[in-house]
């Protein structure tokens, strides 16, 4: 089901161009490497015209653990995602609870409001969509993949 969700949310991203043009993460032909040469050849040019560049580097720490759960599903609700899928979204991130094991000794359980697993297909995608609008607002470039971003203009002296 995870992937038949993914599968779905990444079509409604390319059918209404959801993704800010500086995602490097789930565009086809972008990965890390797109990423870094476009930054490089960005500052190049600027080189080239003799201007500067002034630069933010960004790297979200715990940032997959940090994504507010009902604040992804506003979003995608938001977002004109199709409200079956927002509740299929919701029924894999709302309502788990997690209990640690130290020593033998079991904790209590809580409920776990935020977060989305690296590893599986679902949550980093679902971290791209909850970052994505991080542009608006933003007079510069900005680059981003997975939990990395690179924020930057040229700097006319």
């Amino acid at each position: 089901m995870e992937h038949v969700l993914a599968g779905y949310l990444k079509q409604v991203c390319d059918k209404n161009d959801w993704l800010h043009e500086g995602e490097h993460g789930l565009r086809p032909g972008c990965l890390c490497e797109s990423q870094v040469i476009t930054v490089c050849q960005d500052i190049a040019d600027s080189l080239d015209e003799g201007t500067g560049i002034d630069a933010i580097i960004i790297d979200f720490s715990k940032a997959f653990d940090l994504v507010h759960h009902y604040r992804l599903l506003t979003k995608l609700a938001a977002s004109g995602v199709d409200s079956r899928v927002v509740v299929r979204v919701r029924e894999f991130r709302v309502g788990r609870t997690q209990r640690v094991r130290v020593g033998g000794k079991l904790s209590n359980e809580v409920t776990v409001t935020s977060g989305v697993p690296q590893e599986r297909v679902l949550g980093p995608l679902q971290f791209i969509l909850y970052v994505n609008d991080i542009w608006r607002n933003i007079d510069s470039s900005i680059r981003l993949f997975a939990d990395g971003c690179k924020i930057y203009r040229k700097n006319h002296k």
